[in-house]
């Protein structure tokens, strides 16, 4: 896709009435035949703050491994400032190991990684909220560290991707302002009562949480219509919409039906 078309397709979503747009974070494509083009996450998400004025920006999911902490928190802060506090902050514990491999990025065993991702985190959150903030990891270290300006949102909503039960999904209960996981209505409304136990075992209020899944416009919008139905009395009020192989006729058609 090019530049031009990316940005088209963000400003489409904005007329259209839609809450917010989401990009991804890798430097390679993921799928399909040929090289491909990817252009880099956070970098983009500043430039369509100049090019938008009211949709939310975000990347599902904003990858670890890719940058250091403290480095994605100043991103963050820089965005949030330039969006006039539209930032939706994701994060997650990266898989692409294929990219990592030729790109020369460290892809450590998955225990290894998830141990990483939760320092990142706990590293993220001090370094966007505290003066003089220091944590002292296996895997990351940061000494009296501030970080000025502070963000516009206080705090800036922090999204986690999760979806594994042992690790991830208390990891979310732990840290997310806003918890993502795909995957079918029914495992999505398991996972929902588990990520309920979860948060009551960290000793936070459910309510607390916010949960985030994922929405394909192919189906019928009958079958559209149950699943949003079937999600928001699992507690999901937030569903991002992928972008169908039948273009921009078929996204119009579902704002028509489902955002006026």
């Amino acid at each position: 896709m090019s530049w031009d078309e990316n940005v088209s397709r963000v400003q489409f979503a904005e007329e259209l009435g839609f809450d917010g747009v989401w990009g991804f974070d890798h430097f390679q494509p993921m799928y399909g035949e040929g090289p491909g083009e990817c252009f880099e996450a956070m970098t983009t998400l500043a430039a369509w703050s100049g090019v938008t004025s009211r949709i939310r920006l975000g990347v599902m999911v904003a990858g670890f491994t890719y940058r250091h902490p403290a480095v994605f928190a100043a991103q963050a802060l820089t965005i949030d400032h330039a969006s006039h506090g539209r930032l939706e902050l994701s994060y997650g514990a990266s898989w692409f190991e294929k990219e990592h491999r030729e790109l020369g990025l460290e892809f450590l065993p998955t225990p290894e990684r998830i141990d990483a991702f939760e320092e990142a985190v706990q590293i993220v959150k001090g370094l966007l909220t505290t003066d003089g903030f220091t944590f002292e990891g296996r895997y990351f270290q940061v000494r009296e560290a501030t970080l000025n300006p502070k963000p516009v949102q206080d705090p800036i909503p922090l999204w986690i991707g999760a979806s594994g039960e042992k690790r991830m999904m208390p990891i979310a209960a732990r840290y997310a302002d806003v918890w993502h996981c795909g995957g079918d209505t029914e495992t999505l409304i398991r996972k929902s009562r588990l990520m309920d136990e979860l948060c009551e075992k960290a000793g936070r209020d459910p309510v607390t949480l916010r949960k985030a899944s994922s929405l394909s416009l192919e189906p019928s919008h009958d079958e559209i219509a149950a699943r949003i139905e079937a999600l928001e009395e699992a507690g999901f009020s937030y569903l991002m919409c992928g972008w169908p192989p039948q273009g921009r006729p078929l996204v119009e058609a579902f704002a028509e039906r489902f955002l006026t």
